[in-house]
């Protein structure tokens, strides 16, 4: 078999392979490099996994940000080839920050690519990059604002939507704007309610 036909490293092994690396610090651009040609919904993937995990309070926002970066890019047409500034993609970040994050979400994309596969190409080609592009920009607004507990769900529709790009999978796709729509119902019901309590204690406050 050519090396141009061989099948393509998971992610999860790469994930795996860069939590085991006894670097002490690594870069963007090397963690790019790694990922080749599947860079930008690699780089969306890991951020939106990273999110999803139980994190102090501000470390979404810190996760959040790469993500306005990236998302944009596949709005235009920018899929393989990822740009960052120079100085964001030679800055390095401690491996003992990351190792346990990457290995967890290495564990965790492990589970999500065992029941993924090419299907629904219409859903994931151009059109359907630039529409996962759109909704992951949102998302990562999102993700950056200091909700309690509102990283969990836009987290999720990142890090599957992006996974449906890297893995060519419509059904995917399509499960990440699934739970993009539950997202966007539970922050409207919890907006409405914390509206609701200030209306309410603003009422107690005022005379008579």
């Amino acid at each position: 078999m050519s090396p141009a036909s061989q099948p393509l490293q998971p992610l999860s092994e790469i994930l795996g392979e860069l939590a085991d690396n006894p670097a002490e610090r690594v870069s963007l651009d090397d963690l790019m490099r790694r990922f080749g040609g599947r860079a930008l919904g690699a780089m969306l993937l890991i951020f939106g996994l990273l999110c999803m995990l139980p994190l102090p309070p501000g470390a979404t926002t810190i996760f959040g940000a790469p993500l306005l970066l990236f998302a944009p890019q596949l709005v235009f047409g920018s899929a393989h080839t990822p740009w960052l500034p120079r100085r964001l993609r030679d800055r390095t970040v401690p491996m003992g920050d990351l190792r346990e994050g990457l290995s967890r979400a290495a564990r965790l994309l492990h589970r999500m690519e065992a029941v993924s596969r090419p299907r629904l190409p219409f859903l994931v080609g151009p059109g359907g990059e630039r529409l996962v592009g759109v909704v992951c920009t949102v998302l990562a607004l999102v993700l950056i604002l200091p909700i309690p507990l509102g990283n969990i769900l836009p987290a999720t529709a990142v890090a599957v939507l992006s996974l449906s790009l890297v893995q060519k999978d419509g059904v995917l796709a399509l499960l990440g704007y699934a739970v993009t729509a539950v997202s966007a119902g539970v922050l409207v019901i919890a907006a409405r309610i914390v509206i609701g309590f200030v209306q309410h204690f603003l009422t107690g406050l005022s005379p008579g």
